[in-house]
């Protein structure tokens, strides 16, 4: 790989991490349309651990918020101090992101008849040589997002005193139950193993369905990403040990690089696309490279060689 095509990589991951667009299927798609196979577990790695710093430095105040509550939530349940109805805003919103992460060990189950687990189907269809199902999950992401929007939309009404004393409003919940934060999880699960499926918008629009504010699923998503990417990445390092790399060190530094910056930027337009409610641009992005990624399946299909590169599938 030269240090071009990992900074194409570096933009595709950096982008798609966070943009509910799915990272995982833009860069099968990235890879198929340039011919590339990339085989480094480490280089994956690498390129999560860019994007995981982009989500850091956006959110490096509610995630030193959320340690500080971590710390005294410890020293209350050893010292009895502990209640669940007393939690504050911080503590509550650390716990529901514990409850979040549960669904994700569902991975590991085993797949009946397969010697495989849940999460090595993921691999096994991003590795493949044909994009169909990168295609039909893409279209179970705008499915998702038109779903969630919609839900938004009719989401009640709940009215704030503000810092200067007049009433202000906003549509849908900001504190999220145990039942919000189960059912996030579980979506985050299903994008763990589709890829096309948006980790990002998948959670984002659980959310939504479930009456969460736009901001407040957006947050919740981007916060709970951040355990479940390092956790990816940890797993992944005892498969890389040992695996020979290929991949030259300037590749490398130039991919992490790009899908840090990249990323960081990614955050902060989906924050004001959000704001400025938006959002349906990526329910009809996914909706229409979908039915083309589908298309060009069926044409790969018939032809039986790459449509961009001429080589046989």
């Amino acid at each position: 790989m030269s240090i071009f095509e990992a900074i194409i990589q570096g933009i595709v991951q950096g982008a798609t991490e966070f943009l509910p667009v799915s990272s995982s299927g833009h860069l099968s798609l990235a890879q198929h349309i340039m011919g590339v196979k990339v085989d480094s577990l480490l280089f994956d790695i690498l390129l999560h651990l860019g994007t995981l710093i982009a989500v850091c430095a956006v959110y490096y105040k509610l995630i030193w918020r959320l340690i500080k509550a971590f710390i005294s939530l410890v020293a209350d349940v050893f010292c009895g101090k502990f209640k669940w109805k007393d939690m504050d805003h911080d503590r509550r919103l650390l716990m529901m992101l514990m409850i979040g992460l549960i669904p994700l060990f569902l991975l590991f189950l085993p797949v009946p008849g397969t010697g495989m687990k849940l999460k090595d189907i993921s691999e096994l269809w991003a590795s493949d040589s044909t994009i169909w199902i990168e295609g039909l999950a893409l279209l179970m992401t705008s499915a998702l997002l038109f779903l969630g929007i919609r839900a938004s939309k009719g989401a009640k009404v709940h009215h704030f005193t503000r810092k200067d004393g007049k009433v202000g409003e906003i549509r849908g919940r900001t504190k999220f139950h145990t039942a919000d934060a189960i059912c996030v999880g579980v979506t985050q699960c299903a994008a763990a193993v589709f890829p096309g499926l948006s980790r990002s918008g998948s959670t984002m629009a659980a959310g939504l369905l479930r009456g969460i504010n736009q901001q407040a699923a957006l947050d919740y998503s981007f916060v709970l990403g951040i355990p479940s990417i390092l956790a990816a990445a940890v797993l992944t390092i005892k498969d890389a040990i040992g695996q020979p790399v290929d991949i030259g060190v300037g590749a490398m530094i130039a991919g992490v690089v790009t899908a840090a910056v990249v990323g960081f930027l990614a955050i902060k337009l989906l924050k004001w696309i959000v704001t400025t409610n938006k959002l349906q641009v990526f329910a009809y992005y996914t909706l229409v490279l979908g039915v083309i990624t589908l298309i060009v399946s069926v044409i790969e299909a018939v032809t039986g060689t790459n449509l961009f590169t001429g080589m046989p599938l």
